[in-house]
C-alpha cells in the first residue's frame, strides 16, 4: 500500500465566514488531535471501518505522513473550537506521474450534527482545496454496502470508477471496495 504524504497547502486568505447555522470549513490545527482522536473512536462503524474497533489508549490521530496539513476540520456555530467532522485529504501516490490526483482516505461527522451539512461542505472544501492545488482529480474508496455515503458522494459529482468485488472480509462477510473519482478543473 503506498506511503500517504501530506498535501502542501499554499498561502491562501481566510476562508469566508459561514452564513448562520452552517458548519465553519478550516485547516486541521496540531492542537485539534485530542479532539480528532476522540471523534475518530466515537464514529467507528462497521458500514465503514475496516479496522478494528479502536480502544484506549487511543494512537495518535496525527502522524509524519498524515498531520494537520493533510486535514481539514468541521466546526458548528454552537460550539466554535470544536472540530465535529474531519476530512483527510492526501496524495493519491507518492509518484510524480500521480501528482495531480488527491485521495480522500478518511471523512467522519459527530452523529450529533450528522443531517446539516458537515460532510458535504467538508468535500466541498476539498474540491476547493484540489482546485486551489492545481490538482486534476479526486478519488475515494468507498465499502459497497455504505448507502448513505455512496449517495452523498454521487450527490457532490463523485462517479463509480470501479469495484473490487469481495475485496474486504468485514464483520463476518465479504464486502466490495467501491473506487469512486471526481475529474477537478484547476483554478486557472
Amino acid at each position: 500500500m503506498p506511503t500517504e504524504q501530506p498535501i502542501a497547502t499554499p498561502a491562501q486568505p481566510p476562508a469566508p465566514r459561514p452564513a448562520p447555522g452552517e458548519p465553519l470549513i478550516r485547516p486541521a490545527r496540531a492542537e485539534d488531535e485530542p479532539a480528532l482522536a476522540a471523534l475518530d473512536a466515537a464514529t467507528w462503524s462497521t458500514l465503514h471501518a475496516v479496522t478494528p474497533r479502536p480502544v484506549p489508549p487511543f494512537p495518535p490521530f496525527f502522524r509524519p505522513e498524515r498531520g494537520p496539513e493533510a486535514h481539514l476540520v468541521a466546526e458548528v456555530p454552537e460550539t466554535p473550537g470544536r472540530p465535529v467532522g474531519y476530512l483527510r485529504l492526501v496524495p493519491s501516490l507518492p509518484l510524480p506521474a500521480n501528482a495531480h490526483v488527491r485521495a480522500i482516505q478518511g471523512l467522519a461527522v459527530d452523529p450529533a450534527v450528522r443531517g446539516r451539512g458537515v460532510a458535504r461542505a467538508l468535500l466541498r472544501a476539498a474540491v476547493a482545496r484540489c482546485r486551489a492545488e492545481g490538482a486534476r482529480r479526486l478519488t475515494l474508496r468507498v465499502l459497497g454496502h455504505n448507502t448513505p455515503a455512496r449517495r452523498l458522494y454521487e450527490s457532490e459529482g463523485f462517479a463509480v470508477e470501479g469495484i473490487l468485488p469481495e475485496e474486504m472480509f468485514h464483520d463476518g462477510a465479504y464486502v466490495d471496495d467501491v473506487l469512486m473519482g471526481l475529474v477537478v478543473h484547476p483554478e486557472e
